[in-house]
This record gives structure tokens, sequence and C-alpha cells, in this order.
């Protein structure tokens, strides 16, 4: 199940199109995805990734990205 969500997270693929070689529907591979982000595991992930690669000294934070949508625009057009 969670190769299947990552499948189509990673891919771009539409749930729709979830190969059946993963051995999920579609819309159960949805549902979880749903439920799992309604339950903060991403995040979660996230931050056990970080903090397991920080262990490591394996972050480099010399350069960043960060994502327009989530950062305030000072004096954002309408």
């Amino acid at each position: 199940m969670f190769t299947a969500v990552v499948y189509v997270l990673t891919s771009g693929c539409a749930w729709r199109f979830l190969p059946e070689s993963f051995g999920v529907s579609p819309a159960t591979a949805h549902r979880r995805f749903t439920a799992w982000s309604e339950a903060g595991l991403w995040r979660r992930l996230h931050r056990a990734m970080l903090d397991e690669l920080g262990a490591r000294g394996e972050l480099d934070w010399t350069s960043a990205i960060v994502d327009a949508a989530s950062v305030r625009a000072k004096r954002g057009a309408r």
C-alpha cells in the first residue's frame, strides 16, 4: 500500500491509472493516502528523515528551496 501511494505521489500518475501490479485498487490507495495525510503521517516521516540524516551529518543546508505557495508574499497582488 505504501509503495503504491508513494508511486502516485512521485510519478505524477493519476490515482485512476495506478498499475494493477501494486495489488491495490486506486480507490483504496487514495483513501489510505487521505487517511495518512489527515493523521499527519507525511509530516512525521519528513521530520524523522531530517532527524536521521542530521544525526548522521548528511544534511547540507547550504542551499534550500522555498515553495512560494507556503510563504506569505509581502504586498502580494490580489
